[in-house]
């Protein structure tokens, strides 16, 4: 599902909601989790699973062109981990 298809999944399912509030709140939701995650915060929605950070240190990799060495920095990146509810219900609809 893409951005604009949840937001017209929004408006569709709240007809008081316009387009274009519905598309105002997927932008505040994403962009307060952007931030949030961007700060170090975890982020956790019950029933639906947490998004935190993993870190990563740093490394020395092979470009697969080349096969020279090349070092990788460390970084961090997101995580999303799904809640019980989530997976319970992946598992019965992917049967």
């Amino acid at each position: 599902m893409t951005r604009s298809e949840l937001v017209a999944q929004l408006a569709a399912r709240f007809p008081q909601l316009v387009v274009k509030d519905a598309d105002f709140a997927v932008k505040a939701i994403l962009d307060a989790m952007t931030h949030a995650l961007a700060g170090g915060h975890r982020i956790e929605i019950r029933g639906f699973g947490s998004f935190s950070l993993n870190y990563r240190p740093s490394r020395v990799s092979r470009n697969p062109r080349s096969g020279d060495r090349v070092h990788v920095p460390e970084k961090y990146v997101p995580h999303f981990k799904a809640g019980k509810e989530l997976r319970e219900r992946v598992d019965i609809g992917g049967a």
